[in-house]
């Protein structure tokens, strides 16, 4: 048995408001059909590898949090499952099947993940659709969870060519233990406490709307799935010219496609409030959540590309030292404390400050394969987690691979959102070029 960490308690006990789940899933385009069998041999090794895999969570009493325990009657028949689409088989008709798939809860008597082999797309193709709890893990220990059943050759043999590394065991400390981490943490931040309680405004206890005109208010539980793929380097060539990275070339070519689609819809909007978690993950470990969430306004309205670039690579840089992320981590095991009612509440009214959420994981830069598929596309669809919309980029062998998950309640026009997103990123390599 291993307590739940202040982050994964947290977001189990939002569970219960289902905009504000953190349920993740990753399509994964294959060149042809993999075998069924073999990849569920090796999804057999995972579960033994990889305790968290086998384990469901067990709610402990208030201001506790809950336990990870072994699972008595798992069954892998259950996680691991096979489908084919009805002809003709297009990627949309999967992408939608995969957000509905998406929207259907885990049941929390079992271990809090699904894979599912989905045959009969075009040309042959087929798909993987790994969905899991962020509970389970993070997008980076996700990468590398993995490699438990991706192979570098075609026909590889069943034991894994890749290293997981180890599967996180992190121990959340009882409810006085966090008062006193809290206590010891706001001293060493208390310095500057004017300074400090302006950080927390900015990231823990935001106090002003959201920013969107368009979204404000405007959410459910029905979500649409979209995908696109850019040039990787292309881009990393664009940023270094630039003058910054990869992930600031990323957010610049998003937000000017979410002011553009403003614009579109008659309500432009100077600036967006976008949730970006950066992650803080030190070992290779392949389990458990290693981020903090941030929060920063970014600009989306300048018609300049270099000129946002250069005001978002401002933003994001001022984020990572922000004195309240030091604290943010156990305030969680604090808030976990609360009445359900109230955590809801209180979380319900910060998520409402947020208009988008954006990702950045970096993947492999070779070939992969699953069970003699080979990878053609690798696309995330990160939580949206009570904001309008999630845009996630995964990279994979040279390419940006890019998934929108976006609220129908939200965004009333996903493909428009899509178009303007690869268009936003095709613009930022156009600037750096």
């Amino acid at each position: 048995m291993t307590n739940l960490s202040d982050t994964e308690a947290l977001m189990w006990s939002l569970e219960r408001d289902p905009v504000l789940r953190s349920t993740f899933l990753n399509v994964t385009f294959l060149d042809r059909a993999p075998d069924v069998d073999r990849f569920r041999r090796r999804m057999a090794q995972a579960v033994e590898r990889i305790p968290r895999l086998r384990q469901r969570i067990e709610t402990a009493p208030i201001g506790r949090g809950g336990s990870w325990v072994d699972d008595p009657d798992f069954d892998l028949e259950y996680h691991v499952r096979h489908a084919a689409l009805p002809g003709p088989g297009t990627d949309r008709q999967l992408l939608d099947d995969a957000a509905i798939a998406y929207q259907d809860a885990f049941d929390p008597a079992r271990p809090l993940w699904q894979l599912t082999i989905v045959e009969g797309l075009a040309d042959g193709r087929a798909a993987l659709l790994a969905k899991m709890h962020h509970t389970i893990t993070d997008g980076v220990g996700g990468v590398r969870m993995s490699a438990m059943f991706l192979d570098v050759e075609r026909d590889a043999p069943d034991e894994p060519a890749l290293d997981p590394g180890p599967a996180a065991e992190a121990a959340g400390p009882g409810i006085l233990d966090t008062v006193r981490r809290v206590g010891g943490e706001l001293l060493n931040t208390a310095r500057d406490p004017i300074g400090l309680a302006q950080s927390m405004s900015r990231q823990l206890l935001v106090t002003d709307a959201s920013k969107s005109p368009l979204w404000q208010g405007k959410r459910s539980m029905g979500r649409r799935f979209d995908v696109l793929s850019v040039d990787l380097d292309a881009a990393k060539a664009a940023a270094k010219k630039l003058g910054g990275t990869i992930n600031d070339l990323y957010v610049s070519g998003v937000a000017g496609a979410l002011g553009a689609y403003h614009r579109e819809l008659g309500s432009p909007v100077d600036e967006l409030r976008m949730s970006m978690p950066i992650s803080t993950r030190t070992d290779k470990s392949s389990g458990g959540n290693a981020f903090a969430p941030t929060r920063v306004v970014v600009p989306v309205d300048m018609p300049d590309p270099a000129e946002r670039f250069a005001a978002v690579r401002e933003r994001i840089g001022g984020v990572r030292d922000e004195r309240a992320l030091a604290v943010a981590g156990s305030l969680s095991g604090l808030l976990t404390a609360l009445p359900s009612p109230l955590l809801v509440r209180l979380a319900r009214s910060q998520v409402e400050t947020v208009d988008f959420a954006c990702s950045n994981v970096r993947g492999a830069p070779f070939d992969l394969f699953v069970a003699g598929g080979r990878v053609l596309g690798n696309h995330p669809m990160g939580p949206t987690a009570g904001t309008a919309c999630n845009v996630t980029l995964l990279s994979y062998r040279g390419s940006m691979d890019i998934g929108v998950n976006s609220d129908t309640a939200a965004v009333t026009q996903p493909d428009l959102l899509a178009g303007l997103v690869k268009a936003g990123l095709d613009e930022m390599i156009a600037a750096g070029s």
